[in-house]
């Protein structure tokens, strides 16, 4: 780790956390994310093309994740959600391994987790409000796009506090 030069005396000077390798630990952990995501939603898509019921989420008439994943708001202009999702997540994993050294990824991965939460949200509130039925698949999505946009957020705040 670096120290930044203080050219005011009497000032401590800050680590420098902009570097890749500084943030490695963080990248590696929503690539880990990542990767477990694109596995959720793949599951998910699964199900939502599966003829048959599924036994491993269905407890009762609160917990199914067939009857969400077959709603009508399973898809969005005919694309399944859990293939956005699929997307998303392989877009996620992309900043945080491939794209991880450039200056900008920092406010891409914030932006793209950011946006994918507002849309896991959205989701479960229409769960819960409308499709009175929760998917677990769903919940674990969500979980892990905020686990995702709270590690990118960390990686955003070090790089915007070298800054200015």
């Amino acid at each position: 780790m670096q120290l930044a030069v203080s050219e005011t005396p009497g000032q401590l000077a800050v680590p420098n956390t902009n570097s890749p390798k500084d943030n490695r630990f963080l990248f590696v952990a929503i690539a880990i994310l990542a990767v477990a995501g694109i596995a959720v939603s793949g599951v998910s898509l699964q199900r939502h093309y599966a003829k048959s019921a599924s036994q491993f989420c269905d407890f009762g008439e609160r917990f199914n994740c067939d009857i969400v994943n077959r709603s009508e708001y399973s898809t969005i202009m005919g694309i399944p959600v859990a293939g956005i999702g699929m997307v998303g997540y392989g877009v996620l994993l992309a900043l945080a391994t491939a794209y991880r050294s450039r200056r900008e990824t920092p406010l891409r991965l914030l932006g793209a987790a950011g946006a994918g939460l507002v849309f896991a949200l959205y989701l479960t509130y229409i769960e819960e409000h409308v499709l009175e039925t929760w998917c677990i698949l769903c919940l674990i999505s969500l979980g892990v796009i905020a686990g995702i946009t709270v590690l990118a957020g960390v990686v955003k705040w070090r790089a915007g506090n070298l800054r200015g």
